[in-house]
């Protein structure tokens, strides 16, 4: 009886990439605890119950036929374009941003739809036009991508902006964009630099200029780089040891929980134990593109791929912001900072990767 239920829990689990995932979950617990203060389970036992209902959504995703999956990119992508619209007219201010929207019995933050559904639609459409693939699909693809993204960014909310363009982007480029499109639009970008500096936030134009010059606002602006350095720089080789960190026990670090986790774990566990979770998440990478690989039709490459290459691009921005090499944009740390949101969409990611690598036989391409 115990054996035939654990493997109905676990018959659709990739137990290489849930090891990983799960040692690199409990590495987030460890951290937690040490930035909650060393005194309290209450933010260990709130990330436990994130993490319950976030495997609950893997477990139930990787169950899902990847045909099923596709079949609700169209519902997925259009309810996620309603709430988001339903954001821009009804939705709360909270710290100057408009996020949220209250269903009532809940409150749910739609742009994390969108990191799923944003690549489920190009993978999807890129599918049903896999035969003959011209330049106007692609330019249709890049429409289906800017207006999520365009709402996203009127929040403002530039951080998961990236994440659901990036995300977009990866099907696109895996489509086969041309390298000559590409670098036309690098081209463009860089030229449009100037127009989208004034189209900025004053707090996002601060945030870039405090990149370059943190010392400029060292108790404002710049404060969070300069101790999130602070504490990575003391952290040395081996760390000073868990619960040891000084800028993360004394309360210099801000949002050491969430978005600058990275600088406790730094300052406690060193040049070493970055490496280790660094390999953990390049492991993470690795088999999510072995996925995309073996999968057995157009959808399920570009799916897999593209959610995989988002998750290291989730890992990079952190690790890019809280190092002082990347502005500050509020991307959370996968798998280590507290949340359930981010979380569980990640999570649901994860899921459909495992649907698309245990049910490759079973597809038809």
């Amino acid at each position: 009886m115990i054996n035939r239920a654990f493997h109905l829990v676990a018959r659709r689990i990739d137990a290489p990439l849930m090891v990983t995932i799960a040692l690199a979950a409990c590495l987030g617990l460890l951290v937690i605890y040490s930035a909650s203060g060393g005194h309290s389970f209450d933010r260990v036992l709130g990330q436990v119950r994130n993490l319950g209902i976030a495997l609950a959504a893997l477990w139930v995703v990787a169950n899902i036929p990847p045909q099923a999956i596709m079949r609700l990119a169209i519902p997925v992508y259009v309810g996620g374009l309603l709430l988001l619209i339903g954001v821009a007219l009804f939705g709360e201010i909270r710290n100057g941003a408009r996020r949220w929207l209250n269903l009532g019995f809940t409150t749910i933050q739609p742009s994390e739809i969108m990191k799923i559904a944003a690549p489920l639609m190009l993978a999807w459409y890129f599918h049903i036009h896999r035969e003959a693939l011209r330049f106007r699909h692609f330019a249709v693809a890049a429409v289906l991508l800017a207006i999520p993204v365009g709402l996203i960014v009127r929040q403002p909310d530039l951080g998961t902006a990236i994440l659901v363009f990036a995300s977009g982007f990866f099907v696109i480029f895996l489509a086969g964009l041309s390298w000559k499109v590409i670098g036309a639009l690098a081209v463009g970008g860089a030229a449009s630099l100037p127009l989208v500096w004034g189209l900025l936030h004053d707090y996002q134009r601060r945030r870039v200029l405090t990149l370059l010059d943190p010392q400029q606002d060292p108790l404002g602006a710049g404060y969070h780089i300069i101790q999130s350095t602070i504490a990575i720089g003391s952290g040395g080789i081996l760390g000073k040891g868990w619960l040891e960190g000084t800028q993360s026990q004394l309360d210099f670090i801000p949002e050491r929980s969430t978005d600058f986790i990275l600088a406790v774990f730094a300052e406690e566990f060193g040049l070493v134990g970055v490496l280790l979770l660094v390999t953990l998440y390049l492991t993470i990478v690795s088999r999510g593109l072995y996925i995309a690989a073996k999968a057995s039709t157009p959808f399920g490459r570009l799916t897999a791929g593209a959610l995989t290459l988002t998750f290291f691009t989730y890992a990079f921005v952190n690790m890019g912001m809280v190092s002082g090499i990347l502005p500050v944009v509020g991307v959370p740390l996968p798998l280590m900072s507290y949340g359930g949101t981010a979380l569980l969409s990640i999570m649901m990611g994860f899921g459909i990767l495992m649907s698309i690598w245990t049910h490759r036989h079973l597809v038809s391409s």
